[in-house]
Order: structure tokens, then sequence, then C-alpha cells
């Protein structure tokens, strides 16, 4: 943060948004009140919402007041006050042995990189620290994973997915493929078998549901006021400025760009290529305006990338022709499977990270931007765009696994599984925290976790 800047910082929630007036109104966090309604609403001139999103349900029975989430830090720590006082529990004499395995019976939902890293963690937590303290009850613990898929960490290289899917076996961890959970009750879960379409009812003493993302209500209401129905995101152009609003931008998870197609726009695109409006396009007019044309339609780009060898052969009727004169009926067919390309970013900290970046160097020159615009040309207007548009860069992903094994996915179909991707792992969390001090802590407690194990007070 730059100093000399006068920031002001509340802790409440946003439980409306008034585009027409420019305002939002707040009120304090429901566990932070201490009576009153203590309501407010404050001006903008620019509004950035940057909500995240919450646990999707899907509406299934149950998972509302049964199952615990991974969302919040709050769920974290519920999670490990549920986990101890169900050992706790299991430990007393007077419980049956049966019921015993109840309460040990640990279920997780959601077979993504979230799911798969709980129940790994969950499972070194239980054989490397808990049954030590409750060596009478490490036979009765039974981790099951959930998944409605036919694979786990199905967005993953598939060396990944057989290696996660063989470590788990080996583990112990029950991976059930091709589950799709219809009821979670207090005691039990049922779930539906994709091939045979038989449902199966599995004790359980906790629940952790790992399914996916969906908007908050808050910003289900705000998708309503701007006619942005049947959506599962902020809906936001390619500069993350919400369609249909000036000065309110969007991010993160609560958000999702509608990357503009080409043949949308391929008669102005074709009209603007063409400078002597001849009704003919040369590979020299079309070179002239090609870096614009990949700047505000990024498809364009990877198409020619996994399709053609260079650009002339985009327009070339034949390699001996490069330079053939087309059409705007060419021109249309040669672009015409270029927007099967185009995919939504995924919901991850990432691109959160790289479009918070991203939005406040806009913010930061956008006076400057005004008077000498650096985006590309307009091709339904005149001039060019204050901004160049938003372009996530992928840098790869990790799929912790347990153990001290780690999968990674790097650029350029790198892939490594075990220690050393596991230390290369520690590396790039820890260089991703936001603060020093916050660097210190979270190394200071891996050191503590390798010397002394994981704590499991009540604290």
């Amino acid at each position: 943060m730059q100093s000399g800047l006068d920031v002001q910082f509340s802790e409440a929630e946003c439980y409306k948004i008034d585009p027409e007036n420019n305002k939002v109104y707040c009120r304090a966090s429901h566990d932070k009140k201490l009576g009153g309604t203590e309501e407010f609403s404050l001006d903008y001139d620019y509004l950035v919402i940057a909500m995240g999103a919450r646990s999707n349900t899907f509406n299934t029975p149950g998972v509302e007041e049964h199952a615990y989430f991974l969302k919040e830090v709050e769920d974290a720590q519920r999670i490990r006050h549920k986990v101890i006082n169900l050992f706790e529990r299991a430990s007393l004499p007077c419980v049956p042995v049966e019921e015993k395995k109840r309460l040990l019976s640990f279920v997780i939902v959601g077979g993504g990189p979230t799911g798969v890293e709980f129940a790994a963690e969950l499972y070194d937590f239980v054989h490397e620290d808990l049954s030590k303290l409750y060596p009478s009850l490490k036979d009765h613990v039974k981790i099951t994973l959930l998944e409605a898929g036919y694979h786990i960490l199905n967005m993953f290289d598939k060396r990944i997915t057989e290696f996660a899917e063989e470590k788990f076996k080996r583990d112990g961890i029950d991976v059930k493929l091709g589950s799709m959970v219809v009821k979670v009750g207090e005691k039990e879960i049922s779930s539906k078998e994709r091939g045979s379409g038989e449902v199966a009812t599995l004790p359980h003493g906790m629940v952790v549901w790992s399914t996916g993302i969906g908007a908050r209500p808050e910003v289900v209401d705000f998708m309503k006021q701007l006619g942005q129905i049947n959506r599962r995101a902020l809906v936001t152009d390619e500069w993350l400025r919400v369609e249909g609003c000036d000065n309110i931008y969007a991010l993160g998870d609560c958000a999702t760009i509608n990357q503009r197609k080409v043949m949308e726009d391929i008669a102005v695109i074709f009209s603007k290529a063409d400078k002597e409006n001849t009704g003919m396009l040369d590979l020299k007019e079309f070179q002239n305006v090609v870096g614009d044309i990949i700047e505000r339609y990024p498809q364009v780009d990877i198409y020619l990338k996994s399709q053609m060898k260079d650009m002339a052969s985009l327009l070339s009727k034949s390699q001996e022709s490069p330079t053939t004169v087309v059409d705007i009926e060419y021109f249309k067919q040669a672009l015409s499977k270029v927007d099967s390309q185009m995919k939504n970013l995924p919901a991850t900290a990432q691109v959160a990270a790289q479009q918070g970046t991203y939005l406040a160097d806009c913010f930061n020159r956008m006076e400057l931007c005004e008077r000498y615009p650096e985006g590309p040309l307009r091709f339904r207007g005149t001039g060019r765009h204050r901004f160049r548009a938003f372009r996530y860069k992928h840098f790869g992903q990790f799929a912790p696994l347990g153990g001290e094994q780690t999968a990674a996915q790097l650029p350029g179909d790198w892939v490594s599984i075990g220690h050393s991707s596991q230390w290369l792992w520690y590396s790039v969390y820890a260089s991703k925290q936001v603060s020093w001090r916050t660097k210190a802590l979270v190394i200071a407690d891996w050191g503590r976790r390798f010397l002394f194990g994981r704590d499991s007070s009540q604290i």
C-alpha cells in the first residue's frame, strides 16, 4: 500500500448494492454484533465486488444442517473441534464398538483439489498424531471420499489422477467414484450409484462438503437487479467491469468474464482491417490489425498456436499461395472455429490474485490511460480502449496428497509427484502470503509441526 493514502477499513457485511444511487448498504457481522442494528450506507465513485462465493449444496437435503464446509477460517476451526470431540467421545468405555465405528467414520463429499487435500490431511492427522493419544481407536477410523464423477482430480493430468487414486487405495482411504449424494442425515449419508442407480447408505460421525461453489445471496440479489438471471456468477467484460454498469467491477469467485465471441464482431473486424474498402482482405492488411484482434479476442491466439503454423496460414487458401486475397465469406470460414477455444477461468486464488493486481494497476493509471489509451482498437467504435484487457497467466497447480507428497502440474505439461514437489509447494505457499509477518508465522507453524506434531488440544 502506498504511504500517505487515506484508507478506511470497516469490518461489516454488505447486504445490498444500489447502482442507481451509487450506494452500498452494510451492517455489522452477526457474530461480532454487540446489540442494536448497526447498519450504515456508503457512497462510492467506483465499486469493486470481491465477495467470493459460498459452498454449493445443489439443494441436497440435509447438507446445510449436518455437513461441514471448507470455505472460511471458522469452518476449519469447527472441523478441528469436531474431530477431536469425536475421538474423545469414542474413547469412553461405555460406548459400544459399533457406535465407535460410526463416530470415527469421516465422509468427504467431492473429489476436487480441496476434498482430496482434506482427506489426505485428515489421514495424516489421525495416523501421525491422534493415534498416539487414542491408540485403541486407530483401527476403528474410516475415511471415505465420495465423488460423483469417474475420477478424482479430473482437472489434473491423468498421471496425477491415477497416482492419487492408487495412493489413497494403499493408505486405506475408501474412494467411491460415480457416487452422487442424495441426502445427508444426522448419522448417515445416502448416495446413488450413477451406473446402477442403487442408493447406498453409509453411517458417519462427520460429513465434510466440498463440491464446488455457488453465488452468495447478496450477489444473487444484485444479479437480479441487473437482469443477469440464470448465471452462476456476476458477468463482467474483459476489463472486469460488470456488464450493465460503468463504475462497478467484480473479481474472484463471485464473477465470471464474458469473453466476446469473434463471430459476433466478424463483420466489423473485417471492415477495420479493410481500410481501403475494397471488400477484399490481403495478408498485409490482416497483419496490421492482428495484434489488436488477438488482444481483444484471446481465443484467436490460442487457435493460431494450436492449429496454425503462422498468421499467413489463417488466410491462405493453399500453402503455395500465402498472400491470397480473401473476401468476408472466406474470412468468416477461416475464423469459424476460433470461438470453440473459449474457456471459463477456474475459481482459484491464483486467478483472483492476478485480477486484483490488474485492477489496482488500472485504477492507479486511470488518468494517464484516459489521455493515452493503451488498449486494443474499438472494433465497434472509434479509437482504442483505455486499458489492455485482463489476461490470466496460468502458473501451474498443486494437489497435496498427504505423507509429505504433493502432485504438481506446471505449464509445458510438466508433471512432478513426490517429496520434491512437496517442498516446492511449501516454497510457493509461503511466498504467496501477504506480509513477511504472515510468512514467518506460517513457516514457524510448519516447524512446530515437524518437531512436536499437530496440536490436538481444544484451544
